[in-house]
């Protein structure tokens, strides 16, 4: 989610938020800051019918702004889009005072949530949508030989940091030139690492590769903090876990949290209890009768 506009009196808590959706969960986020009597404020296409001097008529679709009191809200998952219903309170060209018109909220759309009074809890939510890794207790890196992408988890999504992408020669008799770009592969993670990864915040770092490649990120990782007195590094290894991937691509998370002996490792974040709640609600949906 990306904030526009901000606007709000010091006095009432009274004022409008203009936002940005940009991922299906921000637009999750938005579903639940609206309100009955909230407005809000997005384009729309309206259809206009026009009539001749012969009495003849022609129907066109304009697009238009317009600002409604909120009376009905719905969120489809499978369309991504998040339905507002509600009278039109703002004169318009197109739509007269009063009369009902249903607005769409969709992702990449600019849209503006005008309340009576934000509380802190809708400000906070607002806050995570803009800063999602604000909460992430996990950092992930998946990797393989040339590519790599760095993850913050969060208990309902990830956000990628960085994607290094490296090509990476064979291996040839007499020639360096794999080790020395293996050599800079490793070195972009290990920088990488330093500049997204707040050991503060983070309680486990996964590494996962298929092979050997995660094995060799972390004892180059471990020489190097040593060599250059990287104490965040040097401090926080025992927060790195390997563990076993299929590729480097961030879909290969999903085989990552699927480990129970990776799971068993953060047992104290947001997201392992996510999903132990996930899985004990499915056992009970699926025991018999």
């Amino acid at each position: 989610m990306k904030l526009i506009k901000k606007i709000i009196s010091g006095k009432d808590g009274s004022g409008s938020i203009a936002l940005r959706p940009d991922t299906p969960e921000d637009l999750w986020h938005a579903y639940n800051l609206l309100q009955n009597s909230d407005c809000v404020r997005t384009t729309t296409l309206r259809k206009v019918v026009n009539t001749s001097a012969t009495g003849s008529t022609t129907s066109s679709k304009v697009r238009t702004n317009l600002t409604i009191k909120v009376s009905k809200v719905d969120f489809d998952p499978d369309s991504l889009q998040v339905r507002i219903s509600g009278p039109n309170v703002e004169e318009s060209k197109f739509v007269k005072m009063g009369a009902f018109h249903t607005l769409t909220l969709e992702l990449g759309r600019n849209f503006s949530i005008e309340k009576d009074c934000w509380d802190q809890i809708f400000l906070d939510r607002i806050e995570e949508a803009c800063n999602p890794e604000l909460g992430a207790e996990i950092a992930a890196i998946v990797m393989q030989p040339g590519l790599a992408h760095l993850c913050l988890v969060t208990g309902s999504i990830t956000v990628t940091k960085a994607r290094i992408d490296i090509s990476i020669p064979k291996k040839r008799t007499g020639s360096s030139n794999h080790a020395k770009a293996l050599k800079r592969f490793y070195e972009a993670i290990y920088q990488a690492t330093l500049r997204h990864v707040d050991f503060n915040q983070i309680k486990c770092v996964l590494c996962a590769s298929p092979g050997y490649v995660k094995d060799d990120f972390y004892k180059y990782m471990l020489e190097e903090s040593v060599r250059r007195d990287d104490r965040p590094l040097m401090e926080n290894k025992g927060k790195f876990v390997l563990c076993k991937a299929s590729s480097g691509h961030k879909h290969a998370l999903e085989e990552v949290f699927s480990d129970d002996s990776v799971m068993a490792r953060m047992t104290e974040t947001k997201i392992a209890k996510e999903i132990d709640a996930l899985n004990r609600f499915m056992r009970l949906v699926i025991l018999p009768l």
